[in-house]
Parts: structure tokens; C-alpha cells; sequence
């Protein structure tokens, strides 16, 4: 008998992280009509897990989430890599390829410690590490003060919990994958716009790796791939860093995309908006979108884009 075709999957330690591998070999498992353990969890620690007391942005961005499972993907020592997509650095190294996009989940985020952010008390402090929900909250409620939090979903409700923060965020489709749908206040995210490629797991191969790539494939959910793929590109037209406040949420119209976008400065005090109206192929149009954002900015905010990653 032929022996069983498989597959090492690459994956952080975090909880989160686990549940989107499991996620991910499931699907895998019943598309192919594999058993279990013909997908094999390898388990990596990444540098961002590692560094739990500074924002992301001030010790090396995104690429503390992906190189260690990038190198040991080019090494090959995993043929495939679990990503939450909003996580992955704008370019990419030319060995390494989206193989699939799954399914989207709720691109809202969640607010913990009060029902709304109108009903956060005066002079509260929120906590967040992220540029955006900073950005955007100061922009809303510039009465509030934003203090720095870090750490995986279960570390950020103990710190809250803890009086570090009277209030904070997390990703709506994060606390659903773990078991905590239940928690906090969902905000709409047609007003609280997302992070670029909230919600969605992404996997990634080798680019030459045919075989991987084809079991990928049978996987991949095109129009949450559509979806990731216009918010990246928006992305790599702002250059945008760790230290860019970035918002986007695109929705479907008919057979087209509708992709509302917004940058802001660090302190929240300005805000540009926009949108487009695309094809899905059309990847130039968010780029298009992301030259007239900043086309607006003042020269001070404009300052805060222009690095991809």
C-alpha cells in the first residue's frame, strides 16, 4: 500500500494560535479525506510570545510573528504555516506563498469593561498596544488615556481584571475561537472599522512546493481570500508599519467589493476616510485608495506611512 500522504503544520504555542491550527487541520482532514494524524501540529515559539512588556512596534513589528515559522518553513522543516493574516508583514519573502484563506469569522472587535465606548467613564484608561484602536479611540473619545497592554487574549482579561486598565479589546473572532463568543460588548465595525485582515487564518507554503500547495488549495475560501487580499494590497500602498493606525472593512456588493479605509494620526486627533468599489481582481484600486488617503494627509501624519510591512 501506498503510504499515507502528510503534512507538518506549523504553528505558535498561544492558545489562540492552536485553536486556528486545529481549525485548520480539520479542514484540511475533511476535504481530503485524511484521518487525524496524517497532519501533524508542530509547535513553534515565536519571538513575539516571547516579549510580553513592549509594543510590537518599538521591537520589531509584524515579523515577530512570522519568522520563526518562516525559517523553518524555508529550512523545511514544516511544509505549511498557520497565520492570523492581520499578522502577517505586507511582502513577503519570495520562497513563501498564500496557500489558503479560510472561511472569515466576525471581523467586529470586542469591548471589555463597559457596554459602549459612550459609556466609558471620563478619564478612563484603555488599554491597548495597537496603533489603530488607539488612534481610533482618542479620535472618539479624546477624554480617555491610553495605556500599553500586551499578551495573548487570556493574559490581557487577567490584566484587566487586575485594575491594570479600566477597559480594553480583543478581536471578536479570537475570543469565539477560544470559547469566549459570550464576552464584552461587540462593536459594529461599521463605525469601529477593523484592522486589515481581522478574523482571518491564513496558511502559507513553500512557493515551489506543488504538492503542499494543491492540498492547500482544497481549502482555500476565495472570497475571504478576495477580501485579505485587497486589505494587504491597501496596505502595501499606505506602507504601512506596526506604527501606522490602519483601519479597513470590506464588504461584498453584488459580484464587487466595497472597501471602506481610514488612517488617523498617533494621537487620534485626525482622521481620513475613504472607500472604493472594485472588482475583486482589481488590486489596484485599494492601491489606488490608499495614494488618495494619504494624497489628504497632513504632512505630519503622512510621516507615520511609507514603510511597508
Amino acid at each position: 500500500m501506498p503510504s499515507k500522504p502528510s503534512l507538518r503544520l506549523g504553528t505558535r504555542r498561544s492558545p489562540l494560535a492552536l485553536a486556528q491550527a486545529h481549525e485548520a487541520r480539520a479542514r484540511l482532514c475533511a476535504a481530503l479525506g485524511w484521518d487525524e494524524d496524517q497532519v501533524e501540529l508542530v509547535l513553534v515559539i515565536a519571538s513575539g510570545d516571547k516579549i510580553q512588556d513592549r509594543p510590537l512596534a518599538d521591537i520589531g513589528g509584524k515579523a515577530l510573528w512570522t519568522r520563526e515559522l518562516d525559517k523553518w518553513l524555508v529550512e523545511g522543516r514544516i511544509d505549511a504555516a498557520v497565520h492570523s493574516m492581520k499578522d502577517v508583514e505586507t511582502l513577503r519573502p519570495e520562497a513563501i506563498a498564500i496557500g489558503a484563506i479560510l472561511p472569515r469569522a466576525d471581523k467586529a472587535d470586542v469591548l471589555l469593561g463597559a457596554r459602549s465606548l459612550g459609556a466609558i467613564p471620563q478619564g478612563s484608561r484603555v488599554g491597548t498596544s495597537a496603533p489603530r484602536r488607539a488612534a481610533q479611540l482618542l479620535n472618539a473619545r479624546p477624554d480617555l488615556e491610553v495605556v500599553g497592554i500586551r499578551g495573548n487574549v487570556a493574559t490581557r482579561m487577567a490584566k484587566l481584571q487586575a485594575g491594570e486598565a479600566d477597559a480594553t479589546f480583543l478581536a471578536a473572532a479570537g475570543l469565539a475561537r477560544l470559547g469566549e463568543g459570550t464576552v464584552g460588548t461587540r462593536l459594529d465595525p461599521e463605525e469601529w472599522l477593523p484592522a486589515p485582515a481581522q478574523a482571518a487564518i491564513g496558511l502559507e507554503c513553500r512557493a515551489g512546493d506543488q504538492e503542499t500547495r494543491e492540498f492547500l488549495q482544497a481549502i482555500d475560501h476565495a472570497p475571504s481570500r478576495e477580501e485579505v487580499l485587497a486589505e494587504r494590497a491597501l496596505l502595501e500602498g499606505l506602507g504601512g508599519s506596526c506604527h501606522s493606525p490602519i483601519a479597513a472593512l470590506t464588504r461584498r456588493e453584488g459580484q464587487r467589493l466595497h472597501l471602506t479605509a481610514a488612517i488617523f494620526s498617533p494621537d487620534g486627533s485626525i482622521r481620513i476616510a475613504g472607500e472604493s468599489l472594485f472588482e475583486p481582481a482589481d488590486v489596484d484600486a485599494p492601491r489606488k485608495l490608499a495614494q488618495e488617503l494619504l494624497a489628504e494627509a497632513p504632512e505630519h501624519v503622512a510621516a507615520h506611512f511609507g514603510i511597508a510591512g
